[in-house]
Protein backbone atom coordinates (compact mmCIF):
# COMPACT_ATOMS: atom_id res chain seq x y z
CA UNK A 1 0.00 0.00 0.00
CA UNK A 2 1.17 3.52 -1.01
CA UNK A 3 2.19 5.80 1.67
CA UNK A 4 0.05 8.86 2.17
CA UNK A 5 1.86 11.53 1.01
CA UNK A 6 2.35 14.76 3.99
CA UNK A 7 1.04 17.11 1.94
CA UNK A 8 -0.67 16.82 -1.49
CA UNK A 9 -2.18 19.31 -3.81
CA UNK A 10 -4.63 18.41 -6.89
CA UNK A 11 -5.39 20.68 -9.65
CA UNK A 12 -5.12 23.95 -6.74
CA UNK A 13 -6.35 27.37 -8.20
CA UNK A 14 -7.13 30.58 -6.54
CA UNK A 15 -8.57 32.88 -8.53
CA UNK A 16 -9.58 36.18 -6.75
CA UNK A 17 -11.96 39.34 -7.41
CA UNK A 18 -13.84 39.52 -10.60
CA UNK A 19 -10.61 39.93 -12.80
CA UNK A 20 -10.32 36.39 -13.05
CA UNK A 21 -6.80 37.03 -11.41
CA UNK A 22 -5.16 33.54 -10.89
CA UNK A 23 -2.82 34.00 -8.14
CA UNK A 24 -2.47 29.76 -7.75
CA UNK A 25 -2.81 27.87 -11.41
CA UNK A 26 -3.68 24.59 -11.02
CA UNK A 27 -0.96 23.28 -9.08
CA UNK A 28 -0.12 19.84 -8.08
CA UNK A 29 2.54 18.84 -5.72
CA UNK A 30 2.77 15.65 -3.55
CA UNK A 31 5.57 15.72 -0.63
CA UNK A 32 6.61 12.71 1.54
CA UNK A 33 6.56 12.51 5.05
CA UNK A 34 10.70 13.29 6.20
CA UNK A 35 10.91 15.52 3.83
CA UNK A 36 12.08 19.20 3.40
CA UNK A 37 10.57 20.65 0.81
CA UNK A 38 11.47 24.01 -0.55
CA UNK A 39 8.86 26.35 -2.38
CA UNK A 40 10.62 28.73 -4.24
CA UNK A 41 9.28 31.68 -6.22
CA UNK A 42 9.98 35.34 -7.04
CA UNK A 43 6.91 38.15 -5.12
CA UNK A 44 3.55 37.22 -6.24
CA UNK A 45 4.40 33.92 -7.64
CA UNK A 46 1.76 32.32 -5.38
CA UNK A 47 3.90 30.83 -2.72
CA UNK A 48 2.14 32.45 0.33
CA UNK A 49 -1.34 31.91 -1.27
CA UNK A 50 -0.79 28.40 -1.57
CA UNK A 51 0.63 28.12 1.79
CA UNK A 52 -2.72 30.09 3.35
CA UNK A 53 -4.88 27.34 1.43
CA UNK A 54 -3.05 24.97 3.14
CA UNK A 55 -3.42 26.69 6.72
CA UNK A 56 -7.04 26.65 5.96
CA UNK A 57 -6.90 30.72 5.84
CA UNK A 58 -7.88 30.68 2.15
CA UNK A 59 -10.33 28.83 0.25
CA UNK A 60 -9.51 27.47 -2.77
CA UNK A 61 -11.47 28.28 -5.93
CA UNK A 62 -10.78 24.81 -7.27
CA UNK A 63 -8.66 21.74 -6.62
CA UNK A 64 -7.48 19.94 -3.05
CA UNK A 65 -5.35 20.53 -0.56
CA UNK A 66 -4.15 17.52 1.97
CA UNK A 67 -2.57 17.46 5.14
CA UNK A 68 -1.79 13.49 5.88
CA UNK A 69 -4.66 12.21 3.74
CA UNK A 70 -7.19 14.94 5.49
CA UNK A 71 -8.91 17.27 2.79
CA UNK A 72 -7.96 21.19 4.28
CA UNK A 73 -11.77 21.79 2.93
CA UNK A 74 -13.45 19.34 4.10
CA UNK A 75 -12.20 17.93 7.40
CA UNK A 76 -10.46 21.60 8.31
CA UNK A 77 -10.46 20.90 12.33
CA UNK A 78 -8.75 17.53 12.07
CA UNK A 79 -6.26 18.92 8.97
CA UNK A 80 -5.40 22.26 11.75
CA UNK A 81 -4.22 19.33 13.66
CA UNK A 82 -1.35 17.75 11.43
CA UNK A 83 0.51 21.11 11.28
CA UNK A 84 2.05 24.02 12.71
CA UNK A 85 2.92 27.69 10.86
CA UNK A 86 5.18 30.48 10.64
CA UNK A 87 3.32 32.22 7.93
CA UNK A 88 5.22 35.86 6.05
CA UNK A 89 5.41 39.10 8.16
CA UNK A 90 5.68 39.89 11.76
CA UNK A 91 2.40 39.13 13.58
CA UNK A 92 2.61 35.57 14.42
CA UNK A 93 2.26 36.05 18.10
CA UNK A 94 0.80 38.51 20.19
CA UNK A 95 2.68 41.36 20.90
CA UNK A 96 1.46 42.49 24.24
CA UNK A 97 1.64 38.81 25.71
CA UNK A 98 4.91 37.45 27.04
CA UNK A 99 7.14 34.52 25.17
CA UNK A 100 5.69 32.15 27.73
CA UNK A 101 2.04 33.30 27.58
CA UNK A 102 2.24 32.98 23.88
CA UNK A 103 3.37 29.30 24.23
CA UNK A 104 0.84 28.59 26.64
CA UNK A 105 -1.86 30.52 24.64
CA UNK A 106 -1.24 28.35 21.49
CA UNK A 107 -0.55 25.02 23.21
CA UNK A 108 -4.08 24.98 24.73
CA UNK A 109 -5.54 26.38 21.39
CA UNK A 110 -4.41 22.98 19.49
CA UNK A 111 -6.00 21.42 22.78
CA UNK A 112 -2.83 20.55 24.81
CA UNK A 113 -2.90 20.51 29.01
CA UNK A 114 -1.69 23.81 30.55
CA UNK A 115 0.98 21.71 32.33
CA UNK A 116 2.14 19.49 29.04
CA UNK A 117 2.32 23.56 27.20
CA UNK A 118 4.73 24.91 29.68
CA UNK A 119 6.95 21.96 29.41
CA UNK A 120 6.98 22.25 25.98
CA UNK A 121 7.03 25.93 25.95
CA UNK A 122 10.20 25.87 28.58
CA UNK A 123 12.49 23.35 26.23
CA UNK A 124 11.24 25.45 23.11
CA UNK A 125 12.64 28.71 25.18
CA UNK A 126 15.88 27.11 26.17
CA UNK A 127 16.71 26.06 22.68
CA UNK A 128 15.73 29.28 21.25
CA UNK A 129 17.71 31.26 23.70
CA UNK A 130 14.71 33.25 25.14
CA UNK A 131 14.44 31.22 28.41
CA UNK A 132 15.89 34.07 30.31
CA UNK A 133 13.89 36.94 28.97
CA UNK A 134 10.38 35.08 28.97
CA UNK A 135 8.45 36.69 30.83
CA UNK A 136 8.84 39.99 28.89
CA UNK A 137 6.18 41.07 26.10
CA UNK A 138 7.16 40.16 23.09
CA UNK A 139 6.18 43.83 21.58
CA UNK A 140 9.98 44.80 23.36
CA UNK A 141 11.83 42.04 21.24
CA UNK A 142 13.73 42.46 18.44
CA UNK A 143 12.30 41.17 14.50
CA UNK A 144 14.85 38.52 15.13
CA UNK A 145 13.52 37.42 19.09
CA UNK A 146 9.89 38.19 17.34
CA UNK A 147 10.65 35.36 15.17
CA UNK A 148 12.16 32.77 17.33
CA UNK A 149 8.46 32.63 19.57
CA UNK A 150 6.67 32.57 16.02
CA UNK A 151 9.07 29.20 15.43
CA UNK A 152 8.42 28.04 19.09
CA UNK A 153 4.65 29.19 18.67
CA UNK A 154 4.94 26.25 15.06
CA UNK A 155 6.02 23.87 17.27
CA UNK A 156 4.13 24.22 20.42
CA UNK A 157 2.14 20.68 20.22
CA UNK A 158 5.03 18.73 17.79
CA UNK A 159 2.67 18.76 14.66
CA UNK A 160 3.81 16.27 12.17
CA UNK A 161 4.14 18.89 9.47
CA UNK A 162 5.65 22.17 9.66
CA UNK A 163 5.26 25.01 7.18
CA UNK A 164 7.41 27.68 7.16
CA UNK A 165 7.30 31.16 5.19
CA UNK A 166 10.65 32.47 5.36
CA UNK A 167 11.35 31.90 8.80
CA UNK A 168 14.70 32.83 8.44
CA UNK A 169 13.46 36.76 7.99
CA UNK A 170 15.16 39.37 10.08
CA UNK A 171 17.22 37.30 11.72
CA UNK A 172 21.00 37.45 12.68
CA UNK A 173 23.68 35.03 11.42
CA UNK A 174 23.46 33.16 15.05
CA UNK A 175 19.75 33.15 15.06
CA UNK A 176 19.65 31.52 11.27
CA UNK A 177 22.02 28.63 11.90
CA UNK A 178 19.94 28.07 15.28
CA UNK A 179 16.40 27.58 12.93
CA UNK A 180 18.60 26.04 10.35
CA UNK A 181 20.00 23.20 13.44
CA UNK A 182 16.27 23.16 14.28
CA UNK A 183 14.87 22.57 10.74
CA UNK A 184 17.48 19.69 9.92
CA UNK A 185 16.51 18.32 13.75
CA UNK A 186 12.99 18.24 12.88
CA UNK A 187 13.30 16.35 9.75
CA UNK A 188 15.78 14.01 10.04
CA UNK A 189 15.63 13.08 13.65
CA UNK A 190 11.95 13.29 14.17
CA UNK A 191 10.80 12.29 11.00
CA UNK A 192 8.82 15.44 10.57
CA UNK A 193 7.67 17.44 7.09
CA UNK A 194 9.04 21.05 6.33
CA UNK A 195 7.39 23.12 3.52
CA UNK A 196 9.77 26.20 3.56
CA UNK A 197 10.00 29.30 1.67
CA UNK A 198 12.66 31.63 1.76
CA UNK A 199 14.24 33.88 -1.38
CA UNK A 200 18.04 32.91 0.62
CA UNK A 201 19.17 30.36 -1.76
CA UNK A 202 22.02 29.04 0.28
CA UNK A 203 19.34 27.83 3.07
CA UNK A 204 17.43 26.34 0.62
CA UNK A 205 20.94 24.49 -1.49
CA UNK A 206 21.99 23.37 2.36
CA UNK A 207 18.54 22.28 4.45
CA UNK A 208 16.06 21.24 1.12
CA UNK A 209 15.76 18.02 -0.26
CA UNK A 210 13.37 18.90 -2.97
CA UNK A 211 12.63 21.90 -4.50
CA UNK A 212 9.61 23.45 -6.48
CA UNK A 213 9.75 26.49 -8.19
CA UNK A 214 6.67 28.49 -8.61
CA UNK A 215 5.92 31.39 -11.45
CA UNK A 216 2.74 33.26 -11.77
CA UNK A 217 0.76 30.55 -9.79
CA UNK A 218 2.23 27.65 -11.84
CA UNK A 219 4.87 25.04 -10.90
CA UNK A 220 7.86 25.23 -13.43
CA UNK A 221 10.22 22.76 -11.64
CA UNK A 222 9.75 20.19 -9.09
CA UNK A 223 12.91 18.30 -8.25
CA UNK A 224 15.12 16.79 -5.81
CA UNK A 225 17.64 19.66 -5.02
CA UNK A 226 20.76 17.22 -6.85
CA UNK A 227 19.00 16.92 -9.91
CA UNK A 228 17.57 20.31 -10.18
CA UNK A 229 21.23 21.58 -10.15
CA UNK A 230 22.30 18.97 -12.18
CA UNK A 231 19.81 19.90 -14.98
CA UNK A 232 21.72 23.28 -15.57
CA UNK A 233 24.62 21.81 -16.08
CA UNK A 234 24.26 22.59 -19.91
CA UNK A 235 24.50 26.08 -18.43
CA UNK A 236 27.83 26.21 -16.81
CA UNK A 237 29.88 29.26 -16.50
CA UNK A 238 33.08 29.78 -17.34
CA UNK A 239 36.12 32.18 -15.86
CA UNK A 240 38.92 32.93 -17.39
CA UNK A 241 41.38 35.39 -15.82
CA UNK A 242 44.37 36.96 -17.81
CA UNK A 243 47.05 39.47 -16.75
CA UNK A 244 47.05 43.24 -17.32
CA UNK A 245 43.85 45.07 -18.55
CA UNK A 246 42.44 44.16 -21.86
CA UNK A 247 41.58 46.91 -23.66
CA UNK A 248 39.97 45.88 -27.30
CA UNK A 249 39.60 42.54 -26.67
CA UNK A 250 36.55 41.13 -28.53
CA UNK A 251 34.82 38.36 -27.44
CA UNK A 252 32.97 35.76 -28.51
CA UNK A 253 29.01 36.48 -28.05
CA UNK A 254 27.76 35.71 -24.36
CA UNK A 255 31.36 36.67 -22.79
CA UNK A 256 31.90 39.38 -20.69
CA UNK A 257 35.59 41.31 -19.64
CA UNK A 258 35.81 43.12 -16.15
CA UNK A 259 39.37 44.31 -15.29
CA UNK A 260 40.22 43.80 -11.19
CA UNK A 261 43.58 46.19 -10.56
CA UNK A 262 46.36 44.27 -12.43
CA UNK A 263 44.19 41.61 -14.25
CA UNK A 264 40.91 40.97 -16.02
CA UNK A 265 38.12 38.23 -15.71
CA UNK A 266 36.73 36.84 -18.59
CA UNK A 267 33.20 34.93 -17.81
CA UNK A 268 30.62 33.39 -19.78
CA UNK A 269 28.06 30.38 -20.18
CA UNK A 270 28.54 28.08 -23.35
CA UNK A 271 25.70 25.23 -24.30
CA UNK A 272 29.24 23.11 -26.07
CA UNK A 273 31.96 22.92 -23.88
CA UNK A 274 34.60 22.47 -27.36
CA UNK A 275 33.32 25.76 -27.80
CA UNK A 276 35.67 27.09 -25.27
CA UNK A 277 38.37 26.45 -27.45
CA UNK A 278 37.55 29.48 -29.47
CA UNK A 279 37.63 32.03 -26.77
CA UNK A 280 40.93 30.59 -25.62
CA UNK A 281 41.94 30.71 -29.54
CA UNK A 282 40.94 34.29 -29.34
CA UNK A 283 43.13 34.82 -26.33
CA UNK A 284 45.90 33.72 -27.92
CA UNK A 285 45.42 35.68 -31.15
CA UNK A 286 45.29 38.89 -28.74
CA UNK A 287 48.45 37.77 -26.97
CA UNK A 288 47.26 37.28 -23.56
CA UNK A 289 48.45 35.52 -20.95
CA UNK A 290 46.07 33.19 -19.43
CA UNK A 291 46.50 32.77 -15.59
CA UNK A 292 44.04 30.63 -14.63
CA UNK A 293 40.49 29.04 -15.99
CA UNK A 294 37.82 27.35 -14.19
CA UNK A 295 34.33 26.13 -15.27
CA UNK A 296 31.98 27.18 -12.26
CA UNK A 297 29.24 25.18 -11.44
CA UNK A 298 25.82 26.77 -10.93
CA UNK A 299 24.46 27.34 -7.37
CA UNK A 300 20.64 27.45 -6.87
CA UNK A 301 20.44 31.04 -7.76
CA UNK A 302 21.49 30.59 -10.94
CA UNK A 303 18.86 28.10 -11.48
CA UNK A 304 16.70 29.59 -10.15
CA UNK A 305 16.70 33.44 -12.11
CA UNK A 306 17.00 31.02 -15.33
CA UNK A 307 13.67 29.22 -14.18
CA UNK A 308 12.15 32.47 -12.91
CA UNK A 309 12.87 34.10 -16.55
CA UNK A 310 11.60 31.61 -18.97
CA UNK A 311 7.86 30.86 -19.96
CA UNK A 312 6.36 28.39 -17.40
CA UNK A 313 6.24 24.97 -18.83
Amino acid sequence: MAEVPAIELSGLTKVYGTSGTKAVDDVSLSVPAGTVFGFLGPNGAGKTTTIKILAGLLSATSGQARLNGLDVARRRAAAMGQFGAVLEGSRNTYWTLSAMQNLLYFGRLKGMRTAEARWAAERLLRGLGLWERRDEKVGGYSRGMQQKVAVAASLIADPPIVLLDEPTIGLDVEATRTVKDWIRTLSKEQGKTILLTTHQMNVVEELCDRVAIIRKGQVVTDLPTARLLSRSRERDRYEIRIGGIADGLVLPEGFTAVGQESTTLISGRLADPRDLYRVVDRLREYGAVIESLAQVQPDLEDVFLDLVKEPAR
